[in-house]
Formats: C-alpha cells, sequence, structure tokens
C-alpha cells in the first residue's frame, strides 16, 4: 500500500486556505468566500505531485474569540490536523503582516515540532515579495510567496512539500469503484454529523447544537466490517425562502451535488418534528437521480415511549413519502448509538440491489406472467401492447419494453409495472426506471 502522505493547510480565517487547496486539487472541493470562518471541519482530498500522493486537508481558520462558541471546536479541529499531518503548509496574508494570531498559531507549530512550509499568500507580482521578509521573524524557516488565487509561485511551495517524501512505487489508480459513496443528507441540527461520529467512532466532524455548523460537503473514507465506504456529509439544507446568506446558497448547491454523486442517500429526519416539506423534496430529489434511497429518523429514544409522539411520525411518513415506500426505513439515536449499526446493513443491501442485473430471459419471462394476470387497459378504446423487455442499465436498474405506442401507458399501470418488477426480481428496495419504446416495424 502507498504511503499516505498528509499534508494539512492552516491559517487564519481569510488568508487564502481554501483558495489554496482548490488551486492544488484543481477543484471547487472547498467553499471560497470573502467571510471569514467558511470552512469549519478538516477537508480531504486526495492529489499526486511528481508521482509522490498527497492528502490535501483543508481546515477551519484558527482563531479565538469567546464571542463564538464553535470557535473552540474548530481550534481542536486545527490542532488534530496538525498532530496528523506529515507536513503543514502554514499560510499567511502577506498584506496584513504577522498578528497575534499568527503568533499563537506559529507557536503551537513550533512545539509540534513538525515541518512547516510558510506560505506568504496575495502575492501578485515580484513587487510584492518584499512583504516576506517580516515572516521571518516567526522563526519557521524560509518563505515562500504565493498567490493562490492566480497560481503563482505554486510550484515553488508544492516542489518544497513534497521534498523528501517517498514516491509511488508504481502508477496505481484507486478502485473507486469498489468503494460504496454514502450522502448523509437532512435539514439543519437533525444529527447528520453526530451519526457520522458514532459511525467512524471519533470526532472527525464538529458537532453544535447551533443550525447550519457543517456548510461543506466532507467525504470521509472508512471501512466498516471489511467495507469499504465514502461518507458525504452535507451542510444542512433549509427551505430555499430561509436561505438568505449567499454562503448559505452556496452550501444547498454543494448539498444537492453530493446527492447527485453519492450511491446510496441516508435521508435523516428528526422524529420530534416529524417528515416536513424539505425533507420530502429530499427524497424527492433522490428518487428523481435514481439513487438507492435510505430514510433514517434520527432522535428516536425522544419520542419511543410516547405512542401519540410515535403515531404522528408514522402518519408523517405515510402521508408525505409514499411516493419511496420502496426505501427502507431505521429509526435510531446517534447520540446512544441505537441501532446505527444496523444503518450500513440497509446500505449493502440497497447498494446490491441497485446494481443487479437481471437476465432478459427472465425479464420477458415476468413480464409475459404480469401482462396475463394484469392486462394493460384500454385507453380511448384503444389496446396497449407490451411485446418484450430488457435491462439496459443499474443504478437504478432500468428496464425497455417495447409497445405498439408508449403514449398508450398510463402513470397508474406504470406505477404497478414497477412494483410488479421490485417484487419479481428482488429489487424491493430499490429505484426503478422504465423506458417505454415503440417496437421497430418490421420491413
Amino acid at each position: 500500500m502507498e504511503k499516505n502522505n498528509i499534508v494539512a493547510i492552516v491559517g487564519r480565517p481569510n488568508v487564502g486556505k481554501s483558495t489554496l487547496f482548490n488551486r492544488l486539487t484543481r477543484s471547487r472541493y472547498a467553499l471560497v468566500d470573502d467571510q471569514p470562518g467558511v470552512t469549519r471541519d478538516r477537508i480531504f482530498k486526495k492529489i499526486v505531485y511528481n508521482d509522490v500522493q498527497l492528502t490535501i486537508v483543508d481546515t477551519g481558520g484558527f482563531e479565538d474569540s469567546s464571542k463564538d462558541p464553535i470557535s473552540e471546536k474548530v481550534k481542536k479541529q486545527v490542532e488534530q490536523a496538525i498532530e496528523e499531518a506529515d507536513k503543514i503548509i502554514f499560510v499567511l496574508d502577506a498584506r496584513d503582516g504577522i498578528t497575534p494570531l499568527d503568533e499563537e498559531l506559529a507557536n503551537i507549530l513550533r512545539k509540534r515540532g513538525k515541518e512547516v512550509i510558510v506560505a506568504a499568500n496575495k502575492i501578485d507580482s515580484s513587487e510584492h515579495e518584499p512583504l516576506c521578509l517580516e515572516f521571518y521573524k516567526l522563526g519557521l524557516g524560509k518563505v515562500y510567496p504565493i498567490s493562490a488565487a492566480h497560481g503563482r509561485g505554486i510550484k515553488a511551495l508544492m516542489d518544497e512539500v513534497v521534498k523528501g517524501l517517498p514516491k509511488r512505487s508504481e502508477p496505481e489508480e484507486e478502485k473507486e469503484k469498489d468503494v460504496i459513496k454514502v450522502a448523509v443528507v437532512g435539514r439543519p441540527n437533525v444529527g447528520k454529523s453526530s451519526f457520522i461520529n458514532k459511525v467512524i467512532g471519533e470526532e472527525r466532524l464538529i458537532v453544535s447544537e447551533i443550525p447550519g455548523t457543517t456548510r461543506d460537503s466532507v467525504d470521509i473514507r472508512f471501512s466498516y466490517q471489511g467495507k469499504d465506504y465514502i461518507l458525504i456529509d452535507t451542510a444542512g439544507i433549509r427551505r430555499k425562502s430561509r436561505v438568505k446568506e449567499k454562503l448559505e446558497k452556496f452550501s444547498v448547491v454543494k448539498s444537492l451535488n453530493s446527492l447527485e454523486r453519492c450511491d446510496v442517500a441516508i435521508i435523516m429526519i428528526d422524529a420530534t418534528e416529524g417528515v416536513t416539506e424539505q425533507d420530502a423534496h429530499l427524497c424527492g430529489y433522490a428518487h428523481e437521480q435514481g439513487k438507492g434511497l435510505i430514510i433514517v429518523v434520527n432522535k428516536w429514544d425522544l419520542i419511543k415511549k410516547d405512542q401519540y409522539k410515535i403515531k404522528a411520525m408514522m402518519d408523517s411518513i405515510e402521508r408525505r413519502l409514499k411516493f419511496v415506500d420502496y426505501a427502507p426505513r431505521i429509526n435510531i439515536s446517534a447520540l446512544t448509538g441505537e441501532n446505527v449499526g444496523l444503518v450500513f446493513k440497509k446500505v449493502d443491501l440497497v447498494y446490491k440491489q441497485i446494481n443487479t442485473r437481471i437476465k432478459t430471459s427472465v425479464v420477458n419471462e415476468g413480464l409475459q406472467e404480469i401482462l396475463r394476470l394484469h392486462p394493460p387497459p384500454m385507453k380511448g378504446g384503444k389496446i396497449l401492447k407490451l411485446y418484450y423487455a430488457t435491462q439496459v442499465d443499474v443504478m437504478p436498474p432500468t428496464f425497455v419494453i417495447f409497445a405498439n405506442n408508449p403514449k398508450w401507458v398510463t402513470s397508474s399501470y406504470e406505477r404497478f409495472l414497477i412494483n410488479q418488477f421490485r417484487e419479481r426480481f428482488g429489487l424491493e428496495n430499490s429505484p426503478i426506471k422504465l423506458v417505454f419504446k415503440e417496437r421497430p416495424r418490421r420491413r
């Protein structure tokens, strides 16, 4: 196995850490905004530079403010990233000079004894390079002038970062196809980060009672009972009418993007509030994307002894989520760990079903049996005929059915066929897509 060289990017808020992260990973993976404190959790992404494999870690802004209850947790996250890193890029704002926070963080880095590469950011031209001289006072060695926004000085910086690190023995592409990508989505403060922390057994994500703590989408690779997963923790999605800050709009977009790139979506619902309209929209979006879907009702420990609240919860699921009745539902408590382990059994089950392939002969035998027991309804005095079918894709299982006139297929009969396919082909917990095409005319 190749060595996983971890490089953490640290610095106080708004010095350009996320801009540098995006530059190095050639992505828009981390949120970038002029507002300080945008990145809170650690964000990981693998890259290869000069044949050296690196894991770049973007961290929250290092700050010390007693007014903000989250700042102390962010600070601990930064310190943990420093502890785990093989090398550290210390980003400073060349235009601001040395600040008390820079000095405090420099003291921490010296005590840790890790190799530190100092990057003076926002040096857009050579005439600004003298601004770097002040940072030599921090006693951390050579200072590299860079412009993360424009790419200036990045090569020299990265050449220093990989110096002395082992190169890959041979090019080796990651087998992402064997890794199940699971997105955890839901409204703010529903317990997504608490759930992930319970699963992976460490405080990887910040947990707070303040809604909206997680703003970025954070990918976490881990193994659970011998299987590999990537957990995608996402920002809580609010109703659009309530999303006022530009930053939160970006977070919503990133959350929806997380649904698009996952294999299985865990939609987390607050048991104390029931299913909301926004929960239904999330399920609808995942359903439209053809993703595997699991409904996880969190905070079950708060209502499980109250039969009235349980009934209200069940009624809201029946009323609002009937269109995804194929999705498994699990009642959990992320706080106590109740039933958390069952979630991944369902993830494995759903993933297996959305990747199932059915032989064409089996599909047609099933279709003919369905037609024999339940013939298509007439429409306007015209008879719909379904001739044969074949599976053309997975994730979700997609079937093409050839008919005399696809326009005569009613939505109710299509739903009936989908339910019949689920029952006959062992796809009870999978979304299914049917495509109706006109049978080619014989010459």
